[in-house]
């Protein structure tokens, strides 16, 4: 884990009140890794203490993209920064994706918990592993996305008043009936706990929680597991494999 400030290089609004930076930084960036996340400051770090968790949606060499909704005080303050400015960044952090090597892996993503999925299937489809996608919004204005997952394989969209792509929610999707070796999601506890009781092949969740470090030191993130005992999401996760955790 490092401590870097990054410089912001490209801003975009992909959906309502979502937004893509694309940061640039000479250590984070070839250190991240599908599934984990960058624990980013808020405004100067006075007003809001707590660094806000945003998933890792791309990243190479010199840079990294993160996709996340505008939806708080601490997020609206990150989406305020201009091109050119720096953003203080605590990461990578948290465990990752494991990364299937054959077969045919099945991405299923709600809201801003399609981001991580996207990095995943770039790099499934450079271990050549074949890609499918269902990925689930409230309405068609806040789909994103979808085109860049197109490039990579077959892609189901729901939304939930059905104002594009299949009405309802991703567990109504099609593609699930489809033939797949392993599934990987990423959502709200209502979207992947249905998943994880009623999936048949194996997989994976990641959550998404609210945490205080992000290293595992507050206990502000636990989740309670299946088998008794506990997990700490910020670094026993946020991916779990099917049936670990208690959703």
């Amino acid at each position: 884990m490092i401590k870097e400030k990054l410089k912001l290089v490209e801003k975009e609004e992909v959906a309502k009140n979502v937004y893509k930076f694309t940061m640039e930084g000479s250590q984070i960036p070839s250190q991240c890794t599908p599934g984990r996340f960058l624990h980013v400051q808020a405004g100067d770090g006075r007003a809001m203490l707590l660094r806000r968790p945003i998933s890792i949606s791309a990243a190479d060499e010199r840079t990294v993209v993160i996709i996340f909704r505008a939806s708080g005080a601490g997020t609206e303050a990150i989406a305020s920064v201009r091109i050119g400015d720096t953003i203080d960044v605590f990461g990578p952090l948290g465990q990752g994706f494991p990364m299937l090597e054959d077969g045919t892996a099945l991405l299923i993503g709600g809201g801003v918990g399609v981001p991580p999925l996207y990095f995943l299937a770039e790099e499934l489809v450079k271990n050549g592993v074949s890609v499918k996608a269902v990925i689930g919004f409230r309405s068609a204005e806040d789909v994103f996305l979808e085109k860049e997952l197109r490039h990579l394989g077959e892609v189901e969209v729901t939304t939930e008043n059905g104002s594009y792509g299949t009405k309802g929610y991703v567990t109504d999707a099609a593609l699930l009936k489809s033939a797949f070796t392993t599934f990987y999601a990423c959502g709200p506890k209502a979207m992947l706990r249905p998943l994880q009781d009623t999936m048949d092949a194996p997989g994976y969740v990641s959550l998404e929680e609210r945490m205080g470090c992000g290293i595992g030191a507050c206990f502000a993130c636990v989740c309670d597991k299946k088998e008794g005992g506990y997990v700490k999401i910020c670094s026993d996760g946020p991916v779990f494999e099917k049936g670990v955790v208690q959703l």
